[in-house]
This record gives C-alpha cells, structure tokens and sequence, in this order.
C-alpha cells in the first residue's frame, strides 16, 4: 500500500489543506489536562502522553493503511475534581468538555474533515464520560468520532501490572511514559525519592471517593514510580498505539476511499 501522509493543523494553511480534504483524512486530537501528577511529574503529564501517542499512531496509520492523517492541536483541559485541591490543578465541568469535543468535531466536519479520534490520556471517570456524551452528539451531526478508552478491560489488561492494579496515578505507568516521550527530563531522578504508594486509585473511585486524599494519595500520586523505565515506556505506548489504531479500524473505515478524488 502507498504510504500515507502526516500533516500537523496548525502547521499547514488553509490552501494546504484543500486538496488533503479529497483524501478523507483521519484527524487525531490529542487530549489532556493541567493536573498534579505527585511532586515528580509535570501538571500536563496526560497532555505529554496523549500527544506522544498521537505522534506515533498517525505514523502506523500513515505507513500500514496509507491514511492521510491530519493532527490536531491538543486540548489540555479536562474535569480534574479529583486534583482540584493542589496547586495548578485547573479543571473544566463535564459540560464545557462534551461542548468542546461536540464544537470541536462539528466544526472540522463543516469543512470536510468529519473523521475524529480523540486520542485521551486523562482518565478520570467524569471526564471520559463527558468525551463520549460530546463524540456521540457530534455523531449526530454525521460526524464519524471514536474515543479509545484506556480503562476498557480489552485495552487496560495490555497495559501493565500496575495499570491493572489500579494503582496508576503517577505512579510507574505514568513515569515510564512521560520518561519515553521526554527522556531528557529530570523526572526519573525525582520519582527516585518518592515511597511506593499501592494504594488503588480505581477501587477508591468504586468505593465513592472523590479526591486524591479520600483514595489515599496524599500526594496525588498512586503506585511505583521510581521503578519507572524507558523501556517500559515505549512498550506501553505500543499499547496505547495499538488501541487508537484497531479502534479506527474497527470500524471499516480506516483507509481512504481513493474513487473519491
């Protein structure tokens, strides 16, 4: 298959984006949040990832179905109730992040871009709840949007012991991300400070707490991240890659359909 193409929205123009248009592309929007990822991680650690992610799936997407591939600028806001209580946590209701994924996709949909996924590594409930309400408004609209779920038990069992545990906060799931798309960051040196904290975030949330603290991460981390690698990284994104690229093609229509142009 002839390989595809990557174009970054923001990096192209308007008349550069006109015959892209004739192919059909497949848009990645990567999301994230600002939010406390313990005292080692950056407060856009989801936003980190979800991009890495996008990076890597638009070139499987380019190379293996020759996809025209269209990045979108990422969106870095989310519901953060559950962080609200440190110090740059800034969180959106799950109102405004339904609008914003519906607007959002509506909007590239009236120039032809309707094919959408949203490429999400901020996994607190309300939040993906809020992406799907807003893809499946969008949706009505004819708009085509997937949103791969990280905590989906098909995809959660691929991507590791401590992810399955629970105990995945910004712990060595998180570390070992951030470590394999920024690998020149300080972050491995601070994590290596850090206790092992096991305590299970997504058993807390079941239980009905509500904050870091009531799931006990006083530091709003969970799990191991001094044991975070690099390594381990780059196969979780191969997961994670995995994920965004099946989900399209599930649904059929992840190559473009040529007789169109």
């Amino acid at each position: 298959m002839t390989s595809g193409q990557i174009h970054r929205l923001e990096r192209i123009s308007y008349t550069d984006l006109i015959p892209l248009i004739a192919l059909r592309p497949i848009v990645l929007l990567p999301w994230g949040s600002a939010e406390a990822h313990g005292p080692h991680l950056p407060l856009g650690t989801d936003g980190i990832i979800s991009r890495e992610v996008t990076r890597r799936a638009a070139v499987r997407l380019a190379n293996e179905d020759g996809c025209c591939v269209i990045i979108a600028p990422s969106v870095d806001y989310g519901v953060t109730n559950f962080g609200a209580a440190f110090p740059g946590t800034l969180s959106v209701s799950d109102s405004t992040v339904s609008s914003l994924v519906d607007e959002i996709c509506r909007s590239l949909g009236k120039h032809g871009l309707s094919r959408t996924c949203i490429v999400n590594n901020h996994l607190e409930p309300a939040h993906i709840a809020a992406l799907k309400l807003g893809a499946s408004r969008a949706a009505a609209s004819g708009c085509v949007v997937w949103v791969p779920d990280n905590t989906e038990r098909r995809w959660a069992t691929t991507l590791g012991d401590e992810f399955r545990s629970g105990a995945c906060h910004a712990g060595r799931y998180e570390t070992s991300l951030v470590l394999a798309a920024e690998p020149h960051t300080d972050v491995l040196t601070r994590a290596a400070r850090l206790s092992p904290n096991p305590a299970s975030l997504s058993r807390a949330i079941r239980l009905g707490a509500r904050t870091f603290e009531e799931a006990q991460g006083p530091d709003a981390y969970f799990g191991w991240p001094a044991d975070a690698t690099v390594e381990e990284g780059d196969a979780l994104y191969s997961a994670l890659v995995e994920m965004v690229v099946q989900t399209i093609r599930e649904s059929g229509i992840s190559t473009p359909d040529f007789s169109r142009v």
